[in-house]
């Protein structure tokens, strides 16, 4: 059965790598995901209902714009998770066609399934900060995120080898302040 950590894991795998299939291994068949982008960096809809509806969003559509992603947690769940895991995420990715990086930071509530197998029932997605750089800093910035221990990530980690550009800046000191998250009762 399932934990925490191989769901998240699973789910990593799905969206970085655009395998819808495996979501399925992540998510409840009635799963629901809800969104909240706090910048114009980078749009998403507000919510879905349901795996199709999250694999089209988090796999199929994702992948048609973004290549070469990393996500990471940066923490790993707990025995005391196995009901709701939150936690500070970490993502680079390119558009597709050598086009702008996008690298940002915000909040992972996974909730799962009090009985039977451990699966999302519903994740919120919340962004943040979400940084543009331009397309000629793909080696500089993917040599940094492809180099961090994928997909548990401490921040402290993530910050020693962050590239030194302004566009970052952002994300530096998203990480410096991130502080680990209790999960509800």
């Amino acid at each position: 059965m399932p934990n925490p950590a191989e769901v998240v894991s699973t789910y990593f795998l799905a969206k970085d790598g655009n395998h819808p299939f495996l979501m399925r291994r992540a998510f409840a068949q009635n799963a629901q995901l809800e969104m909240i982008v706090k910048t114009d960096a980078i749009s998403f809809p507000s919510a879905a209902k349901g795996l199709n509806a999250i694999e089209d969003i988090l796999c199929r559509r994702f992948a048609n714009d973004f290549e070469n992603v990393y996500t990471f947690c940066l923490a790993r769940p707990t025995h005391v998770n196995r009901r709701h895991f939150p936690c500070n995420w970490l993502v680079a990715m390119a558009e597709k066609d050598n086009g702008p990086i996008r690298v940002g930071s915000g909040r992972y509530d996974w909730h799962f399934s009090p009985d039977g197998p451990c699966l999302a029932e519903r994740l919120i997605i919340t962004i943040d900060v979400m940084q543009v750089v331009p397309g000629e800093e793909l080696d500089r910035i993917m040599n940094w995120i492809a180099s961090l221990p994928y997909p548990w990530c401490s921040p402290s980690e993530a910050l020693e080898d962050m590239p030194a550009t302004d566009g970052l800046a952002p994300i530096e000191h998203y990480l410096k302040t991130v502080r680990p998250l209790a999960p509800q009762a």
